[in-house]
């Protein structure tokens, strides 16, 4: 709506400080970002060519207020007035703005080094978790999406990675509505920012 679009015009006016393009910089003092353990993985999501639908691979070194919206569309959440085809293809978008995020070499694959990457950030915070361990919790994540996506493996059957299709098979039933919003649009929360 109007109102939502002027809302986020507001918040994008705060985050880059009345200028007309927001940097990586721009999202250092939000305070809801600062403690997320994947904090640079969020941003970057924000700069990633694939998400802005401007290329295949790469990063802008800044955004408009355009691609702002492009990129805030990603969290908008599902309108009860929607038909199914509508509310799969949002879903869908989702997560192919989730999946970009963890596939950083921009291959198509989400491979065992970059999912070990994102266990490790995401479990970073917590000090009796060492690192060895998080690397075992990520390769057994990684066993089970391939037991979800191949099924039975040979004995020298390598699996390369969770590409696209197989995200979508293992986010299957869970409702990513939940899971995936923005709280950093609070405008509240930016008086504390500057």
């Amino acid at each position: 709506s109007s109102d939502q679009i002027e809302q986020l015009h507001r918040r994008f006016k705060q985050l880059s400080g009345d200028q007309p393009t927001i940097r990586k910089e721009n999202f250092n003092n939000v305070p809801d970002l600062e403690l997320n353990p994947i904090r640079s993985k969020i941003v970057r999501a924000f700069f990633d060519n694939r998400n802005l639908r401007k290329g295949p691979s790469g990063l802008a070194d800044e955004i408009n207020f355009e691609d702002f919206l492009t990129i805030m569309s990603y969290f908008r959440p599902i309108d009860t007035t929607m038909g199914e085809e509508q509310v799969e293809l949002s879903r869908k978008e989702k997560l192919r703005f989730l999946f970009h995020m963890y596939d950083s070499d921009s291959d198509g694959r989400i491979t065992l080094e970059e999912y070990r990457n994102v266990v490790e950030e995401l479990l970073s915070g917590n000090p009796h978790i060492e690192k060895e361990s998080a690397r075992s919790i990520a390769d057994g994540a990684m066993m089970e999406a391939a037991s979800v996506c191949v099924g039975q493996m040979e004995p020298d059957q390598v699996y390369e990675g969770i590409t696209f299709e197989d995200f979508l098979k293992i986010w299957q039933g869970i409702d990513i509505e939940t899971k995936m919003h923005v709280r950093f649009l609070n405008m509240e929360t930016m008086a504390l920012c500057h």
